[in-house]
């Protein structure tokens, strides 16, 4: 029994120390934290704590040990810069100062104005365009996907989409077939990240190979097919944008102002491909509806 005890002890601090970071690992930060937590977080502390707490807070799970982490966060924060250091991460983080109960405020509100540009120009789409266009459906589908899922699901539909436009009108079911095949990879990839083993370094890698296959196939479609389709531009437009500004996630800095990072910066660059991409999707939408004498549909 004390073996399995101290085994279980040392793996659970293998796991810690996996997720530390250099800000986290400092002892001004651990003592710091350690007295807050015994000073705030119990008997009478705890009750002036949850008496004084902002309700959005309490809703939004913020709890006394993490408003523990985030002081203590930046009382270490200061203590570097006043020594002149570098800016540490802390648990795998930078510092954001915390608007509301949003840790990372920029990103917060570019993800809110993505997923409305994304409303908008689906509203547009739909209204532009009629149902009996052959790529009405998956293009509907493709907007709500990226809306409610994460980037690799985002990449692999659309992998899914420029297969139903390069093959899928002629061969429905190689269409069909290739998305089972995207289906069973993004399981794969979903189940690897959540039961086996989050690495960031396999998810970034992982999610540059997708954008390469997706900006390599749409290239070489609109390539192809420039002289008879003139809209295809904005297609490969968008295409070379989003693999562009991809390379933002790969920057590392602390955040401007304490708000703006790397990762929010690419949130608000992509909230303008939206719209060149949807007037891309109806040009071609309402091209196919007069091209093609028999209406199909391809899921």
């Amino acid at each position: 029994m004390a073996g399995r005890t101290t085994l279980l002890a040392l793996l659970a601090g293998a796991a810690a120390l996996a997720d530390a970071s250099q800000g986290d690992r400092e002892p001004v930060y651990r003592d710091c934290v350690l007295r807050c937590d015994e000073w705030n977080c119990s008997g009478a502390g705890l009750q002036h704590f949850r008496s004084h707490q902002p309700i959005y807070m309490s809703l939004a799970g913020w709890t006394c040990r993490d408003d523990c982490k985030y002081e203590c966060m930046w009382v270490t924060v200061g203590l570097y810069l006043r020594e002149g250091y570098r800016v540490p991460q802390f648990h795998g983080k930078w510092p954001f100062s915390r608007f509301l109960f949003f840790q990372e405020p920029a990103s917060a509100v570019a993800s809110f104005l993505n997923g409305l540009a994304n409303l908008v120009m689906l509203s547009r789409y739909r209204t532009s365009v009629p149902a009996s266009s052959p790529m009405y459906h998956t293009c509907v589908a493709f907007a709500w996907k990226m809306d409610y899922f994460c980037a690799s699901t985002v990449i692999l539909h659309s992998i899914y989409l420029c297969c139903v436009r390069t093959l899928g009108l002629q061969r429905p079911a190689v269409a069909s077939a290739f998305g089972g095949l995207l289906l069973l990879l993004l399981a794969a990839h979903i189940s690897y990240l959540s039961l086996v083993h989050f690495d960031y370094g396999y998810n970034m890698v992982a999610n540059v190979a997708m954008g390469l296959v997706n900006l390599v196939w749409w290239l070489g479609w609109c390539l192809w097919n420039r002289p008879q389709l003139p809209h295809v531009w904005k297609c490969a437009v968008v295409m070379v944008l989003l693999q562009g500004l991809a390379f933002l996630e790969l920057l590392d800095f602390p955040p401007i102002f304490w708000v703006l990072d790397a990762h929010a910066i690419w949130h608000i660059s992509t909230i303008p491909i939206h719209f060149l991409f949807f007037s891309f999707l109806m040009d071609d939408s309402l091209y196919l509806l007069k091209d093609t004498p028999v209406p199909l549909k391809v899921d």
